[in-house]
């Protein structure tokens, strides 16, 4: 199995446990063994997991800036919710400005990372000895 049919298969699969662990709590909840209303101000923290899901592994450059977007959001909206440093959806509109911002800069340094590892990646499959070398 090659790097990219593992990290598909690792995002179906931890989609997959996300998708089970809602659909549990939301069962119980119907069935009046919990109190999920209790938690529900927690699920922006889902989008975290999800996020970073997508920038481990060996995502391509496109994948992993959604995936700190996700992540991004994910902790915006939570920090929103429970009004973390004062923060509301009125005054904190900016930080989406801001985290552009920061993208635009970063971007073709992620870019180049990128692809320095996936050259380094190909030359360890085409070179077998060189995974020894160091």
């Amino acid at each position: 199995m090659d790097s990219e049919d593992a990290y598909r298969w690792r995002k179906q699969v931890v989609l997959g446990l996300l998708m089970i662990a809602i659909g549990v709590i939301v069962l119980l909840d119907r069935m009046y063994y919990i109190d999920a209303g209790d938690y529900w101000h927690y699920w922006p923290l889902l989008l975290v997991v999800v996020g970073i899901n997508q920038t481990i592994g060996y995502p391509s450059p496109r994948e992993f800036g959604n995936g700190v977007w996700t992540i991004f959001i994910g902790l915006w909206l939570f920090a929103c919710f429970e009004h973390l440093f004062g923060l509301t959806f009125r005054n904190s509109w900016p930080l989406f400005i801001l985290a552009w911002g920061v993208k635009l800069v970063f971007q073709p340094l992620v870019a180049r990372r990128f692809q320095q590892a996936q050259s380094q990646q190909q030359g360890f499959i085409d070179n077998p000895e060189k995974r020894h070398e160091k």
